[in-house]
């Protein structure tokens, strides 16, 4: 069974030969192919070819496009910092949309007219031709409030959910409108899944997210799966309080950070759902041994149930021993047959 039907027969409840292996890689897997986060981020080709080599050495399923949060901001016409070795980051100093005013006369970028967005779509397209039988591939947006957060600044938005509640239904639907667009290009060029990052949702509690998150975070899901693709979100940070409401969005996969306990997120979101993630990058992945690895995905899949996809809480962080990330395929291969 290759990766790519591991994965698709896992998501809709088909048998499997082993449990599928999804952590995110990043930073990691610049560093392991040896070139500077900045390349890796900028250049598709370099993205590719260091996804590919991170897949194949660890015997992950699938390949992924993500690099950074700053794509579809920067192509709006973000004030983005480029670093050699971190990420690229937006300057919450001069956000975009600092004057609200500017939302009514910000024209919205074509993905495939500009420089960052058309880097990601070009990834998925080198995947196809690459690896398209064999491994998923994973395309990459950000969630309503997520990048809502970018174009106008998280403190700043967090204020306006209270003070201009008109304003932010405006700025998620532009958000919305260019995220579709953005999914539309991924997944034509060959990503099977889009991953939805919307980490500034586990900022707010239950009833702002109820009221205003959800909605557009909903019709972002159904949007990606009327134009053929599937959704696997990813919210860092503490989701405890929104698991219900995460539950009936209908994604593919719910990947959820460490401090989300799985049994908890399994009674909230039903059996069938499928759960990724839960695993803690720091203090058991990159500061644990083998076995504490082992040990840990275990119980992962112990309280997630047989809907259970293998990764971390979040990113694999670039400095985690190479031996703990090869526990979690070693653990993965140990579910052949169904044995633990």
């Amino acid at each position: 069974m290759t990766g790519r039907e591991r994965i698709m027969n896992k998501i809709v409840g088909r048998p499997v030969d082993r449990v599928p292996l999804m952590p995110i890689t990043m930073m990691f897997a610049a560093d392991y192919n040896d070139v500077s986060y900045r390349r890796y981020a900028t250049d598709y080709r370099t993205l590719v070819e260091a996804q590919l080599r991170v897949a194949e050495a660890f015997g992950f399923d699938y390949v992924s496009c993500i690099s950074d949060p700053a794509r579809e901001a920067a192509d709006c016409g973000a004030t983005i910092a480029y670093y050699d070795d971190q990420p690229p980051a937006i300057n919450e100093g001069k956000a975009l949309l600092a004057d609200k005013a500017r939302l009514n006369t910000l024209a919205m970028p074509d993905p495939l007219a500009g420089v960052r967005m058309l880097d990601r779509i070009q990834a998925a397209a080198l995947f196809k031709e690459k690896v398209g039988a064999d491994k998923l591939i994973e395309g990459w947006v950000e969630g309503p409030c997520a990048e809502g957060a970018d174009l106008r600044g998280i403190n700043a938005l967090m204020m306006d959910f209270i003070e201009e509640p008109s304003f932010v239904r405006d700025l998620f639907a532009f958000v919305l409108e260019l995220a579709l667009a953005f999914v539309k290009a991924q997944i034509e060029a060959g990503a099977d899944i889009i991953g939805v990052g919307d980490a500034a949702a586990s900022l707010v509690g239950p009833a702002i997210y109820e009221e205003f998150v959800w909605p557009f975070e909903k019709r972002l899901v159904d949007g990606i799966h009327n134009a053929g693709g599937r959704v696997r979100l990813h919210i860092c940070g503490n989701t405890r309080p929104i698991l219900d409401g995460l539950g009936k969005l209908g994604c593919e996969i719910v990947d959820l950070d460490w401090m989300v306990p799985l049994d908890e997120a399994r009674a909230a979101m039903g059996p069938k759902q499928v759960l990724a993630g839960n695993m803690d990058p720091l203090a058991v992945l990159r500061n644990g041994a083998e076995q504490d690895v082992l040990d840990k995905v275990m119980e992962c899949r112990r309280q997630a149930g047989d809907a259970y996809i293998i990764a971390a809480g979040c990113e694999i962080p670039r400095d985690t021993p190479h031996e703990n990330v090869h526990g979690l395929r070693k653990y993965a291969e140990s579910t052949r047959n169904g044995v633990d």
